[in-house]
């Protein structure tokens, strides 16, 4: 699914998550007198197809990644880390969901016990400063600033004997650019995922589709904002 993130609506609906979906939605914004030149900016998650298929496609545009994306990569690296801890230290079990939340959406009991954990000098409290603190990167305005502080924070998780984590730094250490690029676009996948979960509910409300075809047309109708101009 392809959205305009100004005027937050679906333009392009295909199957497939490789590279030839990109492909179609070219074709097709080409189709409806569009020019792929003149597309500046992307955002995605760090899916080598659709990196391959929008730097093939849209010479002229730069890729940022979503930060929900990034932050959930780094949730994923935190988990890892608890779970090993959780190995030989039974006071993490039942804690996932506390070093996965942020300080503010934690309950008062949740954030007693992260205190009290945090006290313990677990490596899984080390992970979670570490998130905390790419975290804040994403607030940042700044483009020499931005990246200044996005290399502490990469040798600050390189250097922290933290394999999970260290691994997932690497990760965002190759796809870089597209990282800091948010600094200057402001973009993410926010939108889209208010979008799906309108295409879940339209989903849920007719139990289910016929074809993939019906269903990408209910996702035209209802979310593409079309202007059919009929005659009165």
């Amino acid at each position: 699914m392809f959205v305009d993130l100004d005027k937050s609506k679906v333009i392009h609906v295909c199957e497939g998550r490789d590279s030839e979906t990109i492909t179609s939605f070219k074709l097709d914004y080409e189709t409806h007198r569009g020019f792929a030149g003149n597309v500046t900016d992307f955002c995605c998650d760090m899916s080598p197809a659709f990196i391959s298929g929008i730097e093939s496609n849209f010479e002229n545009a730069a890729i940022t990644f979503d930060r929900f994306h990034v932050m959930k990569l780094m949730n994923e690296a935190v988990d890892q880390v608890r779970r090993e801890e959780q190995a030989h230290n039974a006071g993490l079990k039942r804690t996932r969901y506390i070093w996965l939340k942020n300080p503010e959406n934690l309950t008062r009991k949740q954030l007693k016990e992260l205190g009290s954990l945090k006290d313990m000098r677990l490596k899984t409290s080390k992970a979670y400063e570490i998130k905390l603190s790419l975290r804040d990167f994403w607030n940042l305005r700044d483009p020499v600033l931005a990246q200044a502080y996005l290399k502490r924070w990469y040798f600050w998780a390189t250097h922290s004997r933290l394999p999970p984590v260290i691994d997932k730094a690497k990760t965002f250490k190759n796809h870089w650019k597209g990282i800091l690029n948010y600094v200057n676009t402001r973009i993410d996948n926010g939108i889209l995922e208010g979008i799906n979960s309108l295409i879940q509910a339209a989903k849920n409300t007719s139990r289910g589709f016929r074809s993939i075809k019906n269903f990408i047309i209910t996702i035209y109708l209802r979310l593409g904002k079309l202007q059919f101009d009929l005659p009165t």
